[in-house]
C-alpha cells in the first residue's frame, strides 16, 4: 500500500476548491515588533513548547531596516508565518527583504523560509547540510503538531552559503559569526551600528534551553566566543531582549552547566531517565519558562552518551 504523506495532503488543500465545503479553519500569528535600537526590532516568541495554542511560534525575530532593503534574522515556524512576518517587516523598512539570516536548522527558527526565494536567504554551509538530513522529519513532526497551521509549507534549502564576514547593506554592516553547540552548526549576527548581538539558540534568557542537537563542550566555546564580541546587548533565541553585554550569555552558561552535572550525578547514582527528569531544580532557575519541559527532554537527549560513557559494558573490551 502507497503510504499517504500528511505533508503532501496538507500542502495541497489549500489549491483545491471544494465546493459547498466549509472554509478552512483561518489561523493568523500575531506578529508585533518591538523596537530595541535603531532600526532595529525583536518579534518575541511565546516562552512555551511548540503547540497549536502558538502556532509553533516560540522563536525569537530581528526585523534590520537598512539601505538596501530590509534584513531578518530566522523566519518563524510556518510558511503562513513567514509570509506575514514578511508583510510586517517590509511594512516597517518600507521596502523589500533583502536578506534572511537562518541561525540553525531548528524548525520553529527556519521554517518561515518557505515564505522567500532561496536566492535571499543565507545559512552556514552546516545549517544548510542539516536542513538536507533533518528538513523532512522536523517537517513530518510539524505537521503533526500544528496541523493546518502548516497548510503548503515545505523548507526550500537557503540559496546563500556563509560563514564568518560582513555584509554591506548600504552602510549598515552586518557582522556574522559562524559557531555550533546548540546545534551542529550555529550562526550569530551583530549589528555594528548598535552593538546588538543576534545570538540565536547559542543564547537563552528566562527561558530554558533546549538540547536536541547540543554539544555541551562546544556551546560553551561558542557563549565564551559570544562573550569576547564587541556587543552591547544581546537578542536571545528565546526569552526577552537583554539590554546588557552578558546577563543572557552567563544564565545560559550556568544552566547548562548545572544540567550536564546533574545529569552526571543522576546517571552515576542509579536513577532512571524519567527520575532524572523530575529532579530538583536549583531555586536560582525558579523564574525560567518551561524549565521543567526542557529538564524533561534533556533528559532524554543526554542519558543515552552519559549512560554510555560512565556505565560501560562489561563485556566489552576498550
Amino acid at each position: 500500500m502507497r503510504r499517504v504523506d500528511r505533508r503532501a495532503v496538507l500542502a495541497g488543500l489549500g489549491a483545491l476548491p471544494l465546493i459547498g465545503a466549509a472554509p478552512a479553519p483561518t489561523h493568523s500569528y500575531t506578529i508585533t515588533p518591538e523596537p530595541i535600537g535603531d532600526g532595529i526590532w525583536i518579534v518575541r516568541g511565546a516562552d512555551a513548547p511548540i503547540e497549536a495554542a502558538n502556532g509553533g511560534a516560540i522563536a525569537n525575530i530581528t526585523i534590520i531596516t537598512t539601505p538596501k532593503g530590509t534584513v531578518l534574522v530566522d523566519a518563524g515556524p510556518s510558511l503562513r508565518y513567514g509570509t506575514q512576518l514578511k508583510a510586517v517587516a517590509e511594512a516597517l523598512g518600507k521596502g523589500p527583504v533583502v536578506r534572511v539570516y537562518a541561525t540553525h536548522l531548528h524548525p520553529d527558527h527556519s521554517f518561515g523560509i518557505a515564505a522567500f526565494d532561496p536566492g535571499i536567504v543565507a545559512a552556514t554551509g552546516g545549517t544548510i547540510d542539516e536542513m538536507g538530513v533533518e528538513g523532512a522529519g522536523f517537517s513530518d513532526g510539524m505537521y503533526r503538531l500544528l496541523g493546518d497551521w502548516m497548510r503548503g509549507t515545505e523548507l526550500p534549502r537557503p540559496g546563500r552559503r556563509i560563514g564568518d564576514g560582513m555584509e554591506d547593506f548600504g552602510g549598515r554592516i552586518l557582522r556574522s559569526i559562524s559557531l555550533a553547540g546548540h546545534s551542529g552548526s550555529d550562526l550569530a549576527i551583530l549589528d555594528e551600528r548598535t552593538g546588538i548581538l543576534i545570538a540565536g539558540d547559542l543564547v537563552f534568557h528566562d527561558r530554558a534551553p533546549s538540547t536536541p542537537h547540543a554539544d555541551l563542550a562546544k556551546w560553551r566555546g561558542a557563549l565564551d566566543a559570544l562573550k569576547a564580541l564587541p556587543h552591547k546587548s544581546v537578542v536571545p533565541g528565546h526569552g526577552p531582549f537583554d539590554p546588557t553585554p552578558a546577563t543572557a550569555i552567563d544564565q545560559t552558561r550556568d544552566w547548562i552547566d548545572w544540567l550536564e552535572g546533574a545529569m552526571t550525578q543522576a546517571v552515576a547514582s542509579g536513577l532512571d531517565m524519567v527520575e532524572a527528569g523530575e529532579m530538583d531544580i536549583p531555586a536560582r532557575f525558579s523564574g525560567i519558562a518551561a524549565a521543567r519541559y526542557e529538564v524533561r527532554r534533556s533528559a532524554s537527549h543526554l542519558y543515552p552518551g552519559l549512560e554510555a560513557k560512565l556505565l560501560p559494558r562489561v563485556d566489552e573490551k576498550n
